[in-house]
């Protein structure tokens, strides 16, 4: 290797600097430039694929470790007293002692980071040498290397089912069409197949692919941690730019799948790969408590510097007093003795010494193990497992545990965290018309309530005609009908068991098409308009508009569960179900139908369906047909030439439940998706005609533009067509003002008649979509085809330029239909909201959906009740928003100001629009909002984006200074949850963005109620409790060396040993206290979960507040003034030494401190009599021992054989028993009073936990009715009946609707009169 000179090395590495930190790089291939030394290699700057994410080298290790150790303050703190005991003058014992408990403490410290960085190491080393395959212009050919090899500028090959090494530029797949399908649940949590497509024209790829051919430059922006933007373009060496994203990006830790190969160009590695940048480790956060702790421990620092300062000036008088200089005070070397007054400064840093552990060093470690075991009960908690998803509560945050006992607000999410993020196809209308699938509503209902005794049979066969298909009408087989009805009783499985694939339970996949709709559809096959007919455009819509995956069926694609992922599990999830598959069909037959009730708003978890109706197979094939009960489907004779490909053996996966539901919406009326690639979507008709249209461009989705479009070629008419969904207020701003004024009179009615069918369907809860059509000319499709290359190639303001070029295209739509799809509640999500509510804590759903889906589902879960009085807003300007905030607030303050409403509580609810929503956090009118939701119970903020529930949490948690709790399941959620004090993510079905962005990871909604109500509740008041008691024993144990100091002249002499002092806390009275911090238990599980009301005890100052904490440091001081003076009483004038006099009080401290304790445990248990007995077990063996083998351990004075003297003194006992018991006197009595006189509602709880289980149930109740006489009933009227099977189908109680409260302006409502209306099917 050539010599450098140094000069020459600060160079490069300045030129390094500047290329890292350029916005754009360009970057050339490195084959031409192979076996050169680094100097010439055009890629030199970046950084190699290496990565290292230890924190230490073997040699550095002890200086880097203690450097990150005195970070923490206390550290520092008692570092700096062990270097203070070393100077003569000040110290107040052997310096060599005075190291031992810091150097526990730091060295176990250091050994637990030592072993985590260890197991770093280790994957690092596994991971860099990764075998991968790399371009070789030497060998011709790709060869084996390890991963720590690869470079900027390199050629990698990837094969299938294998994990992509770095960030590649994708130049060439195996598939002709240049796709390669990649998974990226080890990035985000999605385990959908994700479509990548090749860069062409770029490189020679025909027939074989040749890395030496690429001679072009790709310029990409500076690397960042966004996992799904990447800007970059290729220029190729005539200076054309070939644009490329996101779309032809591999991901370093992604899989290929489907794809035999992949070859790749490396833009980014190592540490600049996004995944290694979005590897940030664990997020810090300080809960309350611990701000809290940091606050008293000030005050703590204050009471030892004023107890020093009293013994510097008591030191300095005790000097003065002498006429002449005591015989004891030693002079040094030259006869020379300090004044009194240096004395006495001295004396005021000897007394910081010995008084030190006023300040609990091993408090922190000892918070760190209990919250070790708190976590360790909460994840291994039955109650929080689910067995659907395999899945148990996750603890990221081991710092914060304790806020889940002291939550006020929670912000959630509504789709997949309030329900299941099942999307369920329910309705539609087509050209104004409605079609209400009234068959596809009973088969939901039926899944919905399998254990009733009615039968609901679905009988298909396919009966097709020589022209194509059609639709008819047969009796159904006696026998075959009884056969089913035996299997109906022999089995039943689960409604939504677990698939392999996203969204494609039986659930979701299976719709039964609506009759009217099913013939109309056939009318226009058979009268061949299909050419201009909008219901098939319509459905061509459904099966095109959208980015889903198609493969087939066989092509089994080998992953393990994410849950088994998320939980660092080797045993993958492996549930197999093998189906028989039979034909789709045309009819469907109903054999009986009984009147029933409407159907529930939440489905159960554990609802079970027919196996040989309903089964629920886990792979399931795009087909969606199960044993006996298949979707009904348009399917002919097939007269295509490719038999492979058919409906039957077909796979979808889809980013997003919506467009699953809708493709196979679509593919039930016969429009089946067969497949897709970059340049072409193949969809075949109901009559078996597979139309092949020519994909131009793909716009989208994004949360500015609310929808996305397709824009292909028409293969018979030839026609550029776009085609567009989103959603309904933005899809109707495009069809122009007012419904499209400038439109004819039809299209117009078109447009106002799908209106009114999109309001019903929110008022029903369902999620609706708008599809339109556009005919695109060919010069305009040219002109924007210019603008949209351009577009893409931009580095700069690519996002702008792009969504510029959709919305100029996205104009003028004629609107063909709309849907309506439903997605259900969660199990139990209405009861865990009530019991939220009982707890105190206000919930705000935070949804994209519009006001009256969120009303809907407001009512079905219970965050809104009939006699609420609603407050609707919805603003068109800031004038009007801020005179309606000012109006309302007004009316509110009023209401609660009146003397008629002094005993009545008025549960009021806040209903509140995207835009508006923005007004309202304006600067000038943010305050006003944030009062007028004080007032409210429930705030519903529809259409809202990511950015604006962000927004809404930090606003609330900053201007009302409460603890805030956000939940959510998706990518859009994650700012909102890191805004949060505790933010959770529930593993749903988009993805893992949520659950890696949080604290805590469930799997259901309702897992928040015992997470809330039983688990925080016990880690604060644990915690609490412990702190609280931590301090105490500290101050009462320093105290007696305090009260010493005024009988030896404040000379910081002890009467107690310094090895028994450190051992006292380092050994004799440590585990107790954590345990009582792991395992205590002041109240049942059940209990907490029967009267929620318990969980305001935390809320707010909860239970470590200023009071307890003054009232349990004079506590100690009581208990030191007591254990010191009653041993000095009994002593006086005797002739004991020093060590038989500190002896006993040191006895007696240990007992009244454990005794201490054991009054405050509310729950005793094995572990905690074991670690009490074993504590003074130690005490008196280690005391012993010590005593009997220390002769010359602290001359002049040693404590040898004192413990045993003392034994054999009656005195000893009596001085134990009577100290201990004067000195817990007043701390029993007080607890006897309190609970005798002014019972806690946590003691009368605590009480009926006592009792046996009906008793308690049966005093739970009364105790509950009890507490609601308190309140005047907000309603006169009882609550309406629930649904049953006597009650008739089409009259039902219901709550109020959406449009009962939706308003254009402002609605204030009291519901005081159940409305009826019938059922709509």
């Amino acid at each position: 290797m050539m010599w450098r000179s140094p000069l020459a090395l600060v160079r490069d590495a300045l030129r390094g600097q500047r290329a890292r930190e350029k916005d754009l790089r360009n970057l050339a291939s490195n084959l031409p430039y192979e076996g050169l030394e680094k100097v010439k290699q055009p890629n030199r700057f970046f950084p190699g694929n290496a990565i290292k994410t230890t924190k230490y080298t073997l040699l550095l290790f002890i200086p880097m470790n203690l450097f990150e150790q005195f970070h923490r303050l206390a550290n520092i703190y008692f570092v700096g007293l062990v270097i203070l005991n070393f100077v003569p003058v000040v110290n107040a014992f052997q310096p060599e002692v005075a190291l031992i408990p810091i150097c526990v403490i730091m060295t176990l410290t250091a050994l637990k980071d030592a072993w985590e960085d260890f197991r770093r190491y280790q994957s690092d080393r596994k991971r860099n040498n990764t075998p991968c395959f790399i371009y070789s212009r030497k060998e011709k050919k790709f060869s084996e290397r390890s991963w720590k090899e690869v470079r900027v500028g390199d050629f990698v090959k990837v094969f299938s089912n294998e994990i992509v090494p770095a960030d590649l530029l994708l130049l060439h797949t195996s598939d002709p069409n240049g796709v390669c399908h990649i998974e990226t649940s080890n990035l985000d949590g999605e385990t959908n197949l994700k479509p990548r497509r090749a860069v062409s024209g770029v490189c020679v790829s025909d027939p074989e692919f040749e890395p030496e051919s690429f001679n072009s430059v790709v310029v990409c922006e500076r690397p960042n941690n966004n996992l799904n933007h990447f800007k970059c373009y290729v220029e190729k060496p005539d200076k054309e730019k070939v644009g490329a994203g996101i779309e032809s990006l591999l991901l370093r830790g992604c899989t290929v799948k489907n794809t035999d190969h992949a070859v790749g160009f490396v833009v980014y590695a190592g540490q600049e790969t996004k995944s290694m940048l979005n590897n940030n480790g664990p997020r810090y956060k300080r809960s309350k408590l611990e701000r809290k702790l940091n606050i008293d421990v000030i005050f703590c620092v204050i009471l030892l510097l004023s107890m020093c300062f009293v013994g510097s000036v008591g030191h300095f008088l005790w000097l003065e007093e002498f006429p002449d200089v005591p015989p004891y005070l030693v002079p040094d070397s030259n006869g020379h003795l300090d004044s009194p007054g240096l004395s006495g400064f001295y004396m005021f840093f000897t007394m910081i010494i010995l008084l030190q552990i006023l300040i609990p060093s091993s408090l922190y470690v000892s918070i760190e193990l209990v919250k070790i075991g708190q976590i360790f009960f909460i994840t291994n908690d039955a109650d929080l497992y689910d067995e659907e998803t395999d899945s148990r509560v996750q603890c990221k945050a081991l710092k914060i545990t304790e806020d889940l006992g002291q939550i006020e607000y929670i912000f959630s999410d509504k789709t997949g965290t309030l329900t299941e993020n099942k999307m369920v196809f329910r309705r539609c209308s087509i050209m104004g018309t409605e079609y209400p699938h009234k068959e596809n509503a009973i088969r939901l209902a039926v899944l919905e309530e399998p254990e009733s005794g009615e039968e609901v049979i679905f009988n298909q066969r396919p009966q097709l005609s020589q022209t194509g298909w059609s639709l008819h009408a047969e009796d159904t087989n006696p026998e075959e009908m009884q056969h089913h009805h035996d299997n109906r009783r022999k089995s039943r499985v689960t409604g939504s068991a677990p698939s392999d694939v996203a969204f494609s339970s039986p659930l979701e996949t299976e719709v039964i098409p609506d009759r009217k709709l099913l013939q109309h559809i056939s009318r226009v096959e058979s009268s061949g308009s299909r050419k201009t007919d909008p219901y098939l455009d319509f459905f061509l819509g459904l099966a095109i508009c959208n980015t889903v995956v198609v493969s087939m069926a066989t092509a089994e694609r080998q992953r393990a569960s994410r849950f088994s992922r998320s939980r660092q599990t080797n045993n993958p999830l492996d549930t197999l179900s093998n189906v028989a598959k039979k034909p789709f069909s045309l009819r469907h037959i109903f054999t009986s139908w009984k009147n029933k009730p409407k159907r529930s708003r939440t489905i159960s978890e554990d609802s079970v369906v027919e196996e040989e109706h309903f089964n629920a197979p886990v792979k399931i094939d795009g087909s969606g047909n199960t044993d006996g009960l298949q979707t009904c489907s348009l399917q002919a004779s097939s007269n295509s030439n490719d038999p492979a490909r058919t409906p039957d053996n077909v796979t979808y996966e889809a980013e997003s439940p919506d467009e699953a539901a809708l493709v196979y919406a679509a593919k039930a009326y016969g429009f089946t998706l067969l497949a897709r690639t970059p340049h072409s979507v193949t969809v075949r008709l109901p009559s078996g005609e597979d139309l092949v249209f020519e994909l131009l461009d793909t716009l989208t989705f994004d949360f500015n533009r609310k929808r996305m479009s397709v824009l292909v070629r028409h293969p018979i008419t030839k026609e550029c067509v776009l085609y567009t969904k989103g959603a309904d207020y933005a899809i109707m701003e495009l069809l122009g003002t007012s419904y499209a004024e400038h439109l004819r009179g039809k299209q117009k009615n078109i447009a106002t008649d799908t209106q009114h069918h999109l309001d019903f369907y929110g008022k029903e809860g369902l999620r609706t979509l708008c599809f339109t059509k556009k005919v695109v000319s060919k010069k305009v499709y040219e002109s924007w085809l210019v603008c949209r290359r351009n577009a893409l190639a931009a580095i700069d303001n690519r996002e702008e330029l792009v969504m510029e070029t959709s919305v100029q295209l996205e104009t003028e739509l004629t609107l063909l239909g709309a849907t309506g799809i439903e997605d259900r509640l969660q199990e139990s999500v209405p009861d865990t909201v009530v019991a939220l509510r009982e707890a105190g804590i206000r919930v705000w759903v935070l949804t994209g959906d519009k006001p009256e889906t969120a009303v809907n589902i407001g009512y079905a879960c219970r965050l809104l009740e009939e006699e609420d009085l609603v407050i609707n807003m919805s603003c068109k300007n800031k004038l009007e928003c801020t005179s309606i905030l000012d109006c309302t607030l007004e009316e509110v303050k009023r209401y609660s100001e009146d003397p008629r409403n002094v005993d009545t509580s008025q549960d009021i609810a806040l209903v509140i629009d995207g835009r508006t929503l923005t007004m309202a956090l304006s600067s000038d009118l943010q305050d006003r909002f944030v009062d007028l939701a004080k007032h409210c119970r429930t705030v519903l903020c529809c259409r809202v984006t990511p950015l604006q529930k962000s927004r809404v949490v930090k606003v609330v948690r900053e201007k009302l200074k409460v603890m805030t709790l956000a939940v959510g399941d998706g990518a859009n959620d994650v700012n909102m949850i890191q805004a949060a004090d505790i933010g959770v993510g529930i593993s749903g079905q988009e993805g893992m963005q949520a659950v890696m962005a949080s604290d805590f990871a469930i799997s259901r909604f309702k897992h928040l109620k015992k997470l809330l109500l039983v688990h925080g509740h016990w880690c604060y008041t644990r915690l609490a409790n412990m702190i609280i008691y931590f301090f105490y024993k500290n101050v009462a144990y320093v105290n007696l060396l305090f009260w010493y100091q005024f009988f030896c002249g404040f000379s910081a002499a002890t009467m107690i040993d310094y090895w028994l002092m450190i051992f006292f806390n380092l050994f004799f009275t440590s585990v107790p206290p954590i345990m009582f911090g792991i395992m205590d238990q002041d109240i049942s599980a059940e209990m907490l979960l029967g009267v929620p009301e318990l969980y305001r005890t935390g809320q707010g100052a909860g239970e470590y507040t200023f009071t307890t904490f003054w009232v349990s440091i004079l506590d100690a001081f009581y208990q030191s003034l007591v254990g010191f003076f009653i041993p000095y009483l009994a002593y006086q004038d005797s002739d004991i030494d020093i060590f038989t006099f500190g002896t006993p009080i040191n006895t007696i401290s240990l007992f009244t401190i454990l005794l201490h304790l054991s009054i405050e445990i509310k729950a005793w248990t094995v572990v905690h009599r074991v670690t009490m007995l074993g504590s003074v077990a130690l005490y008196f063996i280690v005391t012993l021992a010590y005593s009997a083998m220390c002769v010359t351990c602290n001359p002049p004075s040693n404590p040898y054989w004192i413990l045993h003297s003392q034994m054999a003194d009656p005195m000893f006992y009596l001085l134990c028993i009577i100290t201990t018991v004067v000195a817990l006197l007043p701390r029993y009595m007080f607890h006897v009073l309190r609970n005798s006189i002014a019972p806690s509602p946590l003691m009368q709880a605590r009480r009926l936990d006592r009792l046996d289980a009906s008793t308690r149930d049966e005093w739970m109740k009364e105790w509950r009715s009890f507490r609601g006489l308190g309140q005047v009933r907000r309603s006169r009227l009882s609550p309406p009946p629930s649904p049953t099977l006597d009650t008739p189908a089409d009259i039902f109680p219901q709550s109020p609707t959406a449009s009962d409260i939706m308003a254009d302006d402002l609605t204030l409502n009291v519901i005081t009169d159940n409305c009826q209306r019938p059922v709509h099917m």
